[in-house]
C-alpha cells in the first residue's frame, strides 16, 4: 500500500496522542510532522515516554510546519483555533478537524454556542459533518471534514435510525450521557484533578452543554422538524468511554429491528443481541460502538444504551476512518483492533 503523508497539528493533546498510536500502526499512512507549539523542539517520547519505542518526526511549531508533499492534515486544536489556522492551507491539502470549530453548519448557530463570530465561513460552507456511518458518501469527495463532539456521536449512533425511520415520538428524547474524564482535554483544569474526580459523580453543563448544538442540527435534520433534547452529561471518576442511556416513546420490537438493518453492514458499530446492554470497558481504545434496546416496564416506552470510547470512535479513530475515506483506502484500514480488556 502506497503511504500517504499526513501531519498531526496538536500532536501533545490527548486526541493528537490517540491519532499518533493509530496512525504508527495505519499501514497507509506516515506521520510526515508533528505540531506542538508549547512542546516544540522535544522528541514526542519526552512528551509520551509510551511512544518510546517509535521513530517519530521531532515536535515543531505550527510556523515551521511544510505543507509541500502532505496529503492531509489533523489539527487537533483547542476550539476557535482551527478556523484560522485551517484558512492558511493551500486549496491541494485535505483536513480532518477535531475540534468544534466547523461542526455548525450555520455560523449564527457557532456564534450563539460558542460565543464568537466564525472566523472562517468561506470554508464552514465546504465541510462535511465527520459521522462516518451517515455522511460517509460526502467524506469521500471531502476537502474538510467536521469530526463530531464525542457526546454527540454517542447519541446520534442510538437516535439516527431511529429518527430516519420515525420509530420514535420526537418529542420525547431523554439522552442521560456518562463520560470519562479525558473528554475535557489534557489542559490542567481544577475540575478535572484527581481528586476533585475519584470517589466522586456529577452531571455538569446541564442544559447548556454545546454538544446539545449538533444535536439539534443533526435530529432536526434527520426528523425534518426542529427537534430539542433532553440532554445532561455526567463526569465519570474514569479515563476513557462514555455510556448513554436514551429514553425514548417507542416499541423496542420496532426500535430493535430498525438499529438491526441500519448497522447490519456497519464494520464499527454492534447492535448486541435484544435486551442486552453495552458497557463502556467493552470498547475501551477501539473504534466500535456497541447498542443496545431493552423494553421498558411500560408498554410503548424503551430504553437505548450507545457506548464508545471517547477518544477513539468519538475522536481520533473517527478522524482516521474519515481520512481512509478521503485518501480512497479501505474504511477499515488501522482500526481494526480489538478492545482493550480488562
Amino acid at each position: 500500500m502506497d503511504k500517504k503523508r499526513i501531519a498531526i497539528i496538536g500532536a501533545s493533546g490527548y486526541t493528537g496522542a490517540e491519532l499518533v498510536r493509530l496512525a504508527t500502526s495505519h499501514p497507509g499512512l506516515e506521520i510526515a510532522s508533528l505540531v506542538a507549539d508549547r512542546n516544540a523542539g522535544l522528541e514526542m517520547r519526552e512528551v509520551f515516554p509510551g511512544f518510546r519505542h517509535l521513530e517519530l518526526p521531532r515536535l515543531i511549531d505550527l510556523e515551521a510546519l511544510d505543507l509541500a508533499g502532505i496529503d492531509l492534515v489533523f489539527c487537533a486544536l483547542p476550539h476557535a483555533t482551527s478556523q484560522t489556522v485551517v484558512k492558511s492551507f493551500p486549496e491541494s491539502v485535505k483536513v480532518v478537524d477535531l475540534s468544534a470549530d466547523f461542526r455548525l453548519r450555520d455560523p449564527a448557530e457557532y456564534e450563539r454556542w460558542y460565543g464568537k463570530p466564525h472566523a472562517a465561513p468561506e470554508l464552514q460552507e465546504q465541510a462535511v459533518y465527520g459521522l462516518t456511518e451517515f455522511y460517509r458518501d460526502e467524506i469521500r469527495g471531502a476537502r474538510l471534514v467536521a469530526c463530531t463532539g464525542c457526546n454527540s456521536a454517542t447519541g446520534l449512533y442510538a437516535l439516527l435510525p431511529l429518527a430516519e425511520s420515525n420509530a420514535v415520538d420526537p418529542e420525547e428524547i431523554i439522552i442521560d450521557l456518562k463520560t470519562g474524564v479525558s473528554g475535557a482535554g489534557r489542559s490542567p483544569k481544577e475540575g478535572t484533578l484527581h481528586s476533585e474526580v475519584s470517589e466522586g459523580f456529577h452531571a455538569y453543563s446541564v442544559a447548556v452543554h454545546r454538544h446539545l448544538a449538533e444535536f439539534d442540527q443533526e435530529l432536526s435534520r434527520a426528523f425534518g422538524m426542529q427537534i430539542r433534547v433532553t440532554f445532561v452529561p455526567h463526569l465519570l471518576p474514569q479515563n476513557r468511554g462514555i455510556l448513554a442511556t436514551v429514553y425514548l416513546r417507542g416499541e423496542a420490537g420496532l426500535i430493535y429491528e430498525v438499529m438491526q438493518s441500519r448497522y447490519a453492514h456497519e464494520p464499527f458499530v454492534v447492535v448486541l443481541p435484544k435486551g442486552e446492554h453495552p458497557s463502556t470497558r467493552h470498547v475501551r481504545g477501539s473504534n466500535y460502538a456497541h447498542i443496545g434496546v431493552v423494553p421498558d416496564r411500560r408498554e410503548g416506552k424503551t430504553i437505548v444504551f450507545s457506548t464508545l470510547d471517547n477518544l477513539a470512535k468519538g475522536s481520533s479513530g473517527q478522524a482516521i476512518q474519515n481520512a481512509n475515506l478521503m485518501l480512497g483506502l479501505p474504511e477499515t484500514t488501522g482500526l481494526e483492533s480489538a478492545p482493550l480488556f480488562p
